[in-house]
């Protein structure tokens, strides 16, 4: 009984679909919001460091943005080539079949 077989790419990419949360096995941490203070006289008392949290939180969440745009790409690398090394190890198979 001869198999069907899917064609590499999307495989790769119900792969990445499938398991969507393996980004943020990376390194890629998001940044802890901002704490507010509900009460207006903490919120005067301490409105130069939560306007220097503020500006963390701005720099930070682009980093993060940054290292998750690097570990897709660095996904989508890898998942090209493991579908490479599929149609090989497909080809080979089937040469050996024959």
């Amino acid at each position: 009984m001869k198999m069907k077989r899917l064609q590499p790419i999307p495989q790769a990419i119900v792969l990445l679909l499938v398991f969507p949360g393996a980004v943020d096995a990376g390194a890629c941490l998001p940044p802890l919001r901002p704490f507010v203070p509900d009460d207006p006289v903490a919120l005067a008392e301490f409105a130069d460091l939560i306007g220097e949290d503020f500006e963390t939180y701005i720099e930070d969440v682009q980093a993060y943005f940054r290292c998750l745009e690097q570990e897709r790409a660095r996904a989508f690398d890898e998942a090209r080539q493991v579908s490479q090394d599929y149609e090989r190890f497909l080809q080979e198979r089937d040469a050996d079949n024959r």
